[in-house]
């Protein structure tokens, strides 16, 4: 039998090459580990002198000039200048104008160095249909805030997959309510553009499950969410604590997107989640038979994760700012919870 014996100079090159392969596979590897654990990009506190943008990505604005009015006038109580995009009051059908339309009114308050941070006018539906025509460029080289809620989630789970923090928090639309009642939306809102720390302790609920934990804060509307999975701008809750809340569903709707989220992998690493306002919930003909809590737990069940109930924040009049992107402490016990947002 002939037995091939390998040159010594050319076995010394071969293993060499293996080594370099599996080297800078391994590296890598590490590489894009930590790119998913960086601290996200915070963009600068506002501070007075500073101009914010006021855009319309999603539903119509229609009879709506005082609530941006007074929008306005909020800011400038506050030393603030606004600046109203052009196509702000434009209808296109469903839409505050045509995608293309409502997306160059967002690229524009994303492209200009003098704007500080991008305020949408309203939710609704619309954000999506504009997510794939943005550029990010030059909004890299001066990082604003965006702020907003409901169908802005969309857009938050974008901002956050390109590593930017970004504000949950009231919208222009949230000033149709009387401000005494919204008293805490405002002034956490405030802090949260001009860097005052945030902290909540959040009543406590026979519900929640017990623990404490330390991670990011991601998440939004849970419809929007749920309507993310599978596409590039689903996010990424390994090692995070997910914020969910959601408006006018019903309880079934609710547990197909919790199954949906779980099935998809949504829980497996998640550190905690944190549930807001489940607002207006419709009543089906055939009962559900439990609380939206219970369903929320049931739907967890096999995750040791802590939860919280009772977080001010969705589409109630109390809807306290949240930095998504943003590591939280969260404390949680039956009496109480604590959510504190590090600086």
């Amino acid at each position: 039998m002939y037995i091939y014996i390998m040159p010594r100079k050319t076995l010394i090159l071969s293993l060499c090459c293996v080594v370099f392969f599996f080297g800078t596979t391994k590296l890598s590897a590490q590489d894009n580990a930590s790119h998913k654990t960086n601290t996200l990009i915070q963009p600068p506190y506002l501070k007075a002198g500073d101009t914010i943008a006021i855009v319309a990505p999603s539903g119509i604005l229609k009879n709506r000039t005082h609530e941006i009015q007074l929008a306005k006038d909020l800011l400038k109580s506050w030393g603030l200048h606004a600046v109203v995009g052009k196509h702000v009051f434009s209808q296109n059908n469903h839409f505050a104008g045509t995608d293309d339309e409502r997306c160059e009114d967002f690229q524009n308050a994303m492209d200009n160095p003098t704007i500080s941070a991008i305020w949408c006018a309203r939710g609704g539906y619309g954000a999506v249909r504009i997510l794939d025509k943005l550029d990010f460029s030059k909004f890299k080289q001066h990082p604003k805030w965006l702020i907003g809620y409901s169908d802005i989630t969309a857009l938050h789970n974008l901002f956050h997959n390109k590593g930017f923090e970004t504000i949950h928090g009231m919208m222009c639309t949230s000033l149709q309510d009387d401000p005494e009642t919204i008293k805490e939306t405002i002034s956490t809102f405030k802090d949260a553009l001009f860097g005052t720390p945030l902290r909540y302790v959040l009543k406590g609920s026979t519900y929640n499950k017990p623990g404490s934990v330390s991670g990011e804060l991601v998440g939004g509307n849970l419809s929007i969410l749920y309507s993310m999975l599978g596409s590039k701008t689903s996010i990424d809750t390994s090692g995070k604590i997910l914020f969910i809340e959601e408006i006018g569903e019903y309880k079934y709707h609710i547990d197909r997107m919790m199954q949906s989220l779980k099935r998809a992998g949504y829980f497996d690493h998640c550190k905690g989640v944190l549930v807001g306002d489940m607002t207006k919930l419709r009543k089906n003909t055939t009962h559900w038979g439990s609380s939206v809590e219970q369903l929320i737990l049931d739907a967890l069940s096999e995750y040791n994760f802590p939860i919280a109930f009772n977080m001010p924040a969705g589409h109630d009049k109390d809807n306290r700012a949240m930095i998504l992107g943003r590591t939280v402490e969260m404390t949680v016990s039956k009496e109480q919870s604590e959510i504190v947002f590090k600086n």
